[in-house]
């Protein structure tokens, strides 16, 4: 599990796992329950769930979270989604709300209104795996960031700032003091951020 993997590479490098793991963001890129996401991090198992509540569940988060950071009411949300999509006011709202489990071509199509990750599997998969497959990412970067730290003994280099001469890079260097285990946590943040933006660019 991608979970353990993680505790073992910041156990390794004497590196605190609470200081890349936010339960808020997680929760958010995964539309699940913050509860959900803490009990996880804490190696429990998730609630029993069927695929069907997985759906209604995330679809209502996602619709929430929207009307939240874009101060619309859900009419405007519904009528996007019905004229996007091609389906009736009433069964968008119906959705959306976490009434009903959308056609497969609805489920399909709201990956793209809704801009997620992982195509229809993130409104299907189970808790553990929509957890996995964010921090899957993260767990790549400090493997990489870890391995360049050790065969070079810089951590300038290993965060790839050798010879980086912008702005970014003045500021990054003016916090040489830190500590490695400091630059470790900086790497494997700003790699997971430009993998996830990379993987944004594609679509």
């Amino acid at each position: 599990m991608t979970l353990e993997r993680l505790g073992t590479l910041t156990a390794e490098r004497g590196i605190d796992r609470s200081e890349l793991l936010d339960p808020g963001e997680l929760a958010a890129r995964t539309a699940l329950p913050l509860r959900t996401v803490r009990a996880l991090l804490r190696g429990e198992a998730p609630p029993e769930d069927t695929v069907n509540e997985r759906v209604r569940a995330r679809i209502h988060a996602l619709a929430s979270a929207h009307l939240e950071r874009t101060g619309q009411r859900m009419s405007d949300l519904v009528g996007s989604i019905s004229r996007e999509l091609g389906v009736s006011a009433y069964w968008a709202r119906q959705v959306c709300s976490g009434q009903k489990v959308p056609s497969v071509e609805l489920l399909h199509g709201l990956v793209g209104f809704f801009r997620v990750e992982g195509g229809e599997a993130f409104f299907t998969a189970p808790a553990d795996e929509a957890v996995n497959r964010v921090l899957m990412p993260v767990v790549a970067a400090l493997q990489r960031t870890s391995d360049r730290a050790e065969a070079s003994g810089d951590p300038l280099a290993a965060a790839g700032l050798s010879g980086y001469g912008d702005v970014r890079g003045v500021a990054l260097r003016k916090a040489g003091r830190l500590p490695p285990e400091r630059w470790k946590v900086l790497n494997a943040t700003l790699e997971a951020l430009l993998e996830l933006d990379e993987r944004e660019g594609e679509r």
